[in-house]
């Protein structure tokens, strides 16, 4: 018929999806607010996650390190025949190397500072072969003295050139020294109390008041001196002025936890309240170095427990300290420390004795094996931990199995099943304490921050109601030449998941950019460099300029623009100046979080989440703009102005 409108082919009327959605991103800035939205959101949650599961990743590692990949635990009474145990353990094919341990609590009494930190601290006390647990975990490494400091060097050859002095000193010549240094109150204590005072006082601590009474009393305290003691001062004095180099042994004292062949104690780095972290990440030992840990002796005490349950008499051994280890970990740091296996096994009763007849006390009839309360297993390369645990479960089996028949009269070890107290476990279930809350703290943030879809979906329906709104008469157009309610709901799905998308991918790129840089950036804030702060002020003067001159236009738009952009742009000129002159700002704490540096490390897997989130999020905010598009009245739409 003539007159009459062909009817448009299956292309004609599909292809127009596309050409709108095109023309409609392409011909307005509104569209670029959406993607904006969408691209920050997606940011935010990326680089929020990928932080997190940085710092879970860095908690796994350290107590990977620290505990090996398999745990056989005993606590208190500790297995007997360990060693028979660790042969059997070490002959599998999945284990590289084994090592034991006693595991108990204990309190430390401190030498210093004065005051709070000299009173005695609780620890967790780990016995250990520091060589044997140096192949199973990175204790070797953790180890923070290499060598002594160069900032305690003085005060350790102050130590070595005054000990033979200090040792030479009687009772009544401690007392005098005390009444003539000045760094303790004496003048209302009777000779008594000075006494008591002078048994507190640790060796690194008399060399203070000695150096002061001879260098300033001398003639006072020289008639209580005998002529070999005036030689040994005169001898000490005389060193200082000429300290020989140090031969460094601190590295290899901590592996053996021994000094000279005594025995030695070493401490997480902040068991000591002297240890400071600086911004940086690096410690600063407290007085300049004066207060380095292993330059003194600890007092370690701990209550050894018999078969039964029952308590025996406290043990204590003053111990000198002979390094320092950081684990990384501040829970760790702050409470344990390291003492010889040996030692460790004498002071809670589970070293190796003689069992005597309790008739006849002096009858030897057998020996009580040492024991051990754990023993940690490395597994080799490639060897998952549950595989290899599975493999040390059948030694124990074995153990089991030639401990009866070696030992027919000796003492069993405990049987799983039997003893619920034995744990064969990996060392992520025995630290499902410790890693358990990060992994929910984890979980807790990626809900926290998925609301942000929320607020994406919210922000493109917005945006999109606003484009219906302005797109009213083109909608009526399309409907008054045979477009369909389902085809104009598609126009603006289609708009939405190309948003989406575009936005999801601008998204992942911003996060990408902060999170490899986040360091960069926390350096930044850390020591904001000058040129920063000045090129901000140049800019906001030349915003502020512009936005002058179009004062005379006669348009308010462009002031509007100006003058919010000058607020910003001097917001962030005049905090960098603040940084800058305080000496910035550090968000990432090492001496709070423990870790010197911030993951940097994308989570790709979340990253795909929060991308496939984000779109379809889209979709769903774009969904009711797109259901109120269709049912637009053509005939009112053609009316509308």
């Amino acid at each position: 018929m003539m007159g009459q409108p062909p009817t448009p082919s299956y292309d004609s009327r599909h292809v127009y999806h596309l050409l709108l959605t095109s023309r409609y991103l392409t011909s307005r800035i509104i569209p670029l607010l959406a993607i904006a939205a969408v691209a920050l959101c997606v940011a935010l949650v990326i680089v929020v996650v990928s932080v997190m599961t940085g710092f879970l990743d860095m908690v796994r590692d350290s107590g990977r390190t620290l505990m090996g990949d398999v745990v056989i635990s005993y606590p208190i009474n500790g297995i007997p025949w360990y060693e028979d145990l660790i042969k059997e353990i070490e002959a599998l094919p999945d284990a590289q190397a084994a090592a034991p341990m006693v595991e108990t609590i204990g309190v430390l009494r401190m030498p210093y500072p004065r005051g709070s930190a000299k009173e005695p601290k609780m620890v967790q006390i780990w016995g250990i072969d520091g060589e044997r647990l140096a192949k199973v975990t990175t204790y070797e490494e953790t180890l923070m003295w290499s060598n002594i400091p160069e900032q305690a060097k003085p005060y350790v050859e102050l130590d070595r050139i005054y000990q033979p002095v200090i040792e030479s000193l009687d009772r009544g010549q401690r007392i005098e020294i005390l009444r003539i240094s000045p760094w303790e109150n004496t003048d209302s204590m009777n000779d008594s109390q000075v006494a008591d005072l002078a048994g507190a006082i640790t060796n690194p601590e008399w060399i203070e008041h000695i150096r002061y009474v001879l260098v300033n009393s001398p003639e006072t305290f020289r008639g209580s001196l005998s002529s070999d003691q005036i030689v040994l001062m005169q001898a000490a004095l005389a060193a200082e002025e000429d300290m020989p180099p140090l031969q460094d042994q601190v590295l290899r004292d901590g592996v053996t936890l021994a000094r000279n062949g005594q025995p030695g104690i070493v401490a997480g780095i902040h068991v000591s309240d002297a240890n400071r972290r600086d911004s940086e990440g690096d410690y600063q030992v407290g007085g300049g170095g004066h207060w380095w840990l292993p330059r003194y002796e600890g007092a370690l005490t701990t209550i050894p427990v018999d078969a039964s349950g029952g308590t025996l008499e406290p043990e204590t051994e003053i111990l000198p300290f002979v390094n320092e280890f950081s684990s990384g970990v501040y829970a760790v740091d702050e409470i344990r420390v390291m003492i010889p296996l040996e030692v460790a096994q004498r002071m809670m009763h589970l070293d190796q004795a003689e069992i005597v007849d309790e008739m006849d006390p002096t009858k030897v009839i057998g020996i009580e094996p040492a024991r051990a309360t754990m023993i940690l297993v490395k597994g080799k390369d490639g060897v998952s931990e549950t595989d290899l645990r599975s493999s040390v479960e059948k030694a124990y089996s074995s153990f089991l199995d030639s401990v009866a028949t070696a030992h027919p009269n000796g003492p069993a070890p405990p049987v799983p099943g039997i003893n619920p107290s034995l744990q064969i476990l990996t060392w992520e279930q025995q630290n499902a304490g410790f890693i358990g809350p990060v992994e929910k703290e984890r979980a807790l943030m990626r809900t926290l921050f998925s609301i942000v879809y929320v607020v994406c979906a919210a922000l493109v329906l917005a945006i999109f109601w606003a484009i219906v709104y302005e797109k009213t008469r083109d909608i009526g157009i399309l409907r008054s030449i045979g477009a369909s309610r389902p085809g104009i709901v598609w126009i603006f799905l289609l708009y939405g998941l190309v948003v989406g998308v575009i936005g999801a991918l601008f998204g992942l790129a911003l996060g990408w950019i902060i999170t490899i840089n986040v360091n960069g950036i926390h350096d930044l804030l850390a020591q904001p460099p000058g040129w920063l702060a000045w090129g901000l002020a140049a800019l906001t003067a030349v915003v502020l300029i512009a936005t002058i001159i179009k004062l005379f236009s006669g348009r308010i738009l462009p002031v509007v623009l100006g003058i919010m952009g000058t607020g910003i742009l001097g917001l962030f000129t005049a905090l960098v100046f603040i940084l800058d002159a305080s000496g910035g700002v550090v968000i990432w704490d090492p001496a709070v979080y423990y870790f010197s540096e911030v993951p940097n490390t994308i989570d790709l897997p979340e990253a795909l989440i929060t991308m496939a989130g984000a779109v379809i999020f889209s979709l769903v905010g774009a969904a009711i703009p797109a259901a109120r598009a269709a049912d637009v009245d053509p005939v009112k739409a053609l009316r509308y102005e």
